[in-house]
Order: C-alpha cells, then structure tokens, then sequence
C-alpha cells in the first residue's frame, strides 16, 4: 500500500520534536502510558453519560510488554480505540489532539480530566523507535486498523483483525549506536523504574510480566524463574487521599520512598486547594541539612504533576530560594502545559501556586516556632543561614517575609532569641538592638567593646555567621528600632557618656594626633573610648563597613581590597594610658613602641592578622628590656 504523506511539514517537526522537545529518551513511556490513561478515560466517561452502561474498573488496564528477541516493546489499553478516521487525523497530524478535541466537545465530570492535550506524545516513541506500528479497534466500530511509519516520510493504514476494543502501540527499538544505547528500553527492571518514576499514579493498573527468582517446591536452597504478571504503579497517591486517613508514618514512608532525605523530615504540609487555581502538594521541612546544600551541584525544585503524571523532577519556579530546603511535590490539573510536557510555560498558574506555597511555608515555620521551638531551633541550626541569605538577597526585597523568623544568640538569656523576644524585653531608655559579631560565642563574650553597653543592662546579639551583619546591614531596623554594633562609632548611649568621651579626646587631642601620625593611613583616628572600662584599647568604625564584613569580604575570592574605617580607642582610665601620656612628654621613640603595640592588640583581638610579626615581636622585646 502506498504511503501517505503527513498532513503537516512533518521532516522538519517531527525532527524537532525528537530531537530537541524532549531531553530524556526514556520520557516516551510516560507519554504512551498518559495516552492510554486517556483513551481508558474516555470510555469511563461515556459511561458517566449514558446511566444504561457500567463502568468495571478491573476490564481497564494498560499492559507492557517487552520482547528483547524481536526488539519490540508494546503499550497495550482496553480504552476506547480509534477509528480509521481518527487514526487518520490524530495520527497522520502531528500536533493534531484526539483529546483536545475531546475535552472542548464535552464537559468533564466526576475530578477526571485528559493528560494528554496536544497530540504531540506520541511522536516522541520516534526517539527510540526505528518503526512505530498501531493496532486500534473503536468502540464505536466493528472494524480494526493499522497504522504503521518509520519515521516523517510518511504512513500507512490498512484493515486488521484485532479482537477486543482498544490499542496496540509496538515499537521496533532501534539499533544501539556507537554513542547511544538503546537495549535499556527492553530490559525489566528499567522500564519498571520510569513508570514507577513517572506514572506510578496513572489510576488505572499498568500490568506487566515479571521474572521472579523463588524456591523450587521441596527444596530449601534451590530457586526457578517464574514470571508473573504484577501491576507496577500505586495508582492511588497520597496527595489524593484524605489527611483524616493518613498517620505521621505514612508521610514519613513517603519522604523515604521519594528518597526526598535521608533523615525523618521535621514537619509536614498536606495542602489541598481548590478555586482559581487547584492543585495539591505534600511538603516537607527537613531536619538535617544535605550535604551539598551550598554547593553548585545542590538543586532547589519541588517534584511537579499534573494529574499524576511526573512532568519535572525539579521545577525550581516553584519555590524562592530562600526555601530551596523545602522538599516535595506538586500536583495540579490546571497548569498549562507546552507541546512537551516536560517544558511549563510561565504563567499565572504556575506563578499563583508558587505564591500560595510560599505563603503555607512561611506561616507553618512561624507556627513551629511559636508552639515547637524545639523543632523549630534544630531546623534553624541546619537552615537559618539560608533564611538570613534570604533577607540580603535582592537588596532586601523579601525581608518582610522573613524577619519573624530570624534567631541569634542572646547575651542576656544565654540562648537563642527572636527579634519579637529582644525588643519586647528592651528598657524604656535602650533606643537601639545592639549587636556584636565574632568567630563564637565564646569570643564575642570576651571583646573589650561590648563593656559598656552591657554594663547599662542592655542585652547584646551574637553575630557568629558570616552573613549575619550582612543581611541586617539590609534589615536596618525592626518594629521601628534601627540595629547598632557595639564597634560603632557612635552607640547612642547617654548623652553624658558621649560628652565624658569628647572632653577626653579634646584634653589629650594633641597626643591623640601625634599617634595618629605615627600610625599614618592604619586608622582613621585615634580617640577616647567610652565603651572601654577594663581593658586599654579596641578598635572601632565608621561608615557602613564594619571590621568583621572587612574579614569576610577579603576572604572573596573577587577581593576589591575593601577595608573598613577604623578608629583606635584608647581608654583614659587604665593605667596604659599613663604610660602613653608619659611616653609623649619624655620619650618619643617609645610613643612610637607603645603606639605600634597597642594598634596590633587592638588587631588581634578583633582576629585581624599583624601586618608585621617580625616588628610586633621586636617592639615587645623592647617594653621587656
């Protein structure tokens, strides 16, 4: 019989369509299987119609069946087959859409709806197949047919004897090339592992003959192969079932079935939203972090459906990067799909369960925190950073999310706070949320800095990481009281405190400039301290770099040499300065030692590498001799 040309400039997109729509080969069987759901669909649709027909849900199934001698694999269905006609135009037209057309003729009743829309699937069995072969037998016809291609040139359609209504799609596998392996597709275990993977909630059975390895009867040690014919897909998933009917178990089963985590996650989220937009998701908060979190190599997405169908395995629009922690899927029937459904177009759907989600993560970490702080600080141990990553990123724009959830040490509770907990606890006359930061707790307890401000009763947050200052550099203020380092020039502390500092700095101005000299470009300036009350020095700054965002942008690999404004406080009451003041009345070589040593004290306390070790070691030898 002599070919027939497609309806369509077929070369050309028939190419395309196996060439360049589809990344992964192995997504043709997702696709056959989608379209078999479809045609099964159909007929249960008509029954919903007409009261006088019944619907047996055991004579609908889908079979595979793999034949590694003839290379062939089959998608079989008992849906509701194709006419000539039909195979004419949903077949001989790439593109054209049997259950487009179907859904736009009816309505769709009862949650089902089609997968398969545009007609395009079925082209992708071409990407492995080196002939494509038809059996189809109509409902609605005594007749059976056969459509046969071998690839854009064109096809065939003839009379055949088929028995039972449905269809028979039998791929001829190709060849294996010198670069490409096409043997995969007729092995068992791997074609069971892409329909557990993509279609494992199709709900109709997907049946296949299994090889089981079992013990011979009477014997203890010897085994047969015997094969089985077993459903592979689960059919109903979780997401679909009533929460009311699920444990805390059956979630956490699921979380290791889709190898979402190696733990137990923290908390769960079953949504079910039906209105302008539907979809379910069942999400998850780990407790562990992954190991390759912040690397490259780390992927942000939740799994995405749609109508159980795997469509991405990580579809990254899904979710803000600032809860890229978050595992799990989504499922919807509402998403408008490309020609491949492996490609989502970005649109108000997608935008609007995105949007929605966000909203469910932020108020369930709120309600962890609020009534399980326990769960809530081990999630923050492993993702806390990703939350402060999230408040500097975009030049604050998600900060508002965000700031209620964020935590740090406390110098008053010895633990960590919430910035609702510092503020609500501040004294009528405290003005700001004081901070300090550090390599640890430990180390910040002991900065000479933080004397002051302590000693008025005004608690502290500990900086430890090195996004901390960062991202409330972004924040600036919370519930109206604006952030201050205690290395801050200015502290806001009392007003006599402030004038005690500047009648210090004018008296000894002039010892204060020639120190300065000696230190030449090192430091700004060189004042008296009122934040000092038992040690002799710290350093300070000015300007929106602090001394700990100086160590953490040098450490950059794209280091501009970005330093921050320091000043060298010196404190007027310690014995140290006596020695200073005598030192520029008598001595000004040894001015020039002490001045020297306390600039490196000043460095080392603040973890800042000594420029000149040799000099340092040498200027302490001198004091010694």
């Amino acid at each position: 019989m002599a070919k027939k040309a497609f309806k369509t400039e077929s070369k050309r997109l028939l190419d395309m369509m196996v060439n360049s729509i589809y990344t992964h080969k192995e997504i043709f069987l997702r696709e056959l299987i989608s379209n078999s759901s479809d045609a099964i669909d159909k007929i249960y649709y008509r029954n919903l119609a007409d009261s006088s027909q019944t619907f047996n849900r055991d004579d609908y199934y889908i079979r595979i069946t793999a034949d590694k001698e003839n290379r062939t694999l089959t998608v079989s269905d008992t849906g509701i087959g194709m006419t000539r006609d039909e195979l004419e135009n949903n077949l001989g037209t790439i593109a054209q859409s049997g259950s487009l057309n179907f859904k736009k003729e009816t309505e769709m009743k009862d949650g089902y709806d089609l997968i398969g829309q545009f007609g395009v699937g079925f082209y992708s069995a071409f990407m492995v197949s080196e002939k494509v072969t038809v059996i189809s037998k109509s409902i609605d016809s005594d007749k059976a047919y056969k459509w046969e291609a071998s690839g854009a040139d064109g096809y065939t359609i003839v009379e055949h004897k088929k028995s039972n209504v449905g269809t028979d799609i039998i791929l001829k596998i190709k060849e294996n090339a010198e670069e490409e392996s096409y043997d995969e597709f007729l092995e068992e275990f791997r074609l069971k592992s892409i329909i557990k993977k993509y279609s494992d909630f199709i709900r109709y059975p997907i049946k296949m003959n299994v090889t089981e390895h079992k013990l011979k009867e009477d014997s203890e040690d010897e085994y047969e192969e015997v094969i089985e014919e077993q459903t592979i897909n689960s059919m109903v998933p979780i997401w679909r079932k009533n929460k009311n009917e699920l444990s805390k178990e059956d979630y956490e089963n699921f979380y290791a079935e889709k190898r979402y985590g190696f733990d137990k996650p923290l908390k769960h989220l079953h949504i079910s939203v039906e209105g302008i937009i539907s979809y379910n998701a069942i999400l998850y908060i780990p407790e562990q972090i992954p190991f390759d979190y912040y690397s490259k190599e780390y992927e942000k997405g939740l799994e995405l459906y749609s109508n159980g169908v795997l469509i991405m395995n990580k579809c990254q629009d899904l979710l803000p990067d600032y809860f890229s922690f978050v595992k799990g899927m989504v499922d919807s029937a509402d998403l408008s799909l490309n020609i491949s459904r492996e490609m989502l177009q970005h649109n108000r759907q997608l935008k609007r369960i995105a949007k929605n989600i966000q909203t469910k993560i932020k108020n369930e970490l709120q309600k962890m925190l609020d009534n399980d702080r326990e769960s809530y600080e081990k999630f923050y141990k492993s993702f806390g950073r990703q939350l402060k990553y999230g408040v500097y990123e975009q030049f604050g724009s998600n900060k508002d999310v965000l700031q209620s959830l964020l935590m740090f040490y406390s110098s008053k509770d010895e633990k960590m706070v919430t910035l609702d907990q510092y503020v609500s606890g501040m004294p009528e006359d405290q003005k700001y949320i004081y901070y300090a930061s550090g390599e640890s707790i430990d180390k910040i307890k002991k900065l000479p800095k933080t004397e002051m401000v302590a000693e008025k009763g005004y608690e502290i947050l500990y900086f430890t990481e090195d996004i901390d200052e960062f991202a409330i550099k972004v924040l600036r203020e919370y519930q109206e009281k604006e952030f201050k380092s205690v290395s801050s020039n200015d502290l806001g502390l009392p007003a006599e405190t402030a004038a005690e500092q500047e009648a210090n700095t004018d008296e000894n101005k002039d010892l204060f400039a020639k120190m300065k000299d000696i230190l030449a470009d090192k430091v700004k300036d060189v004042r008296a301290s009122k934040r000092l009350k038992s040690h002799p020095v710290c350093l300070a700054n000015e300007g929106e770099i602090s001394i700990e965002m100086e160590k953490v942008l040098s450490s950059m690999p794209n280091n501009q040499g970005i330093k921050a404004e320091k000043i060298l406080e010196i404190n007027t009451s310690h014995q140290v300065f006596q020695a200073l003041k005598n030192a520029y009345e008598n001595d000004t070589e040894k001015l020039t030692v002490f001045t020297g040593l306390l600039y490196n004290q000043a460095l080392l306390i603040e973890g800042l590498p000594v420029s000149d070790p040799v000099e340092f070691s040498d200027s302490i030898c001198k004091i010694m001799i």
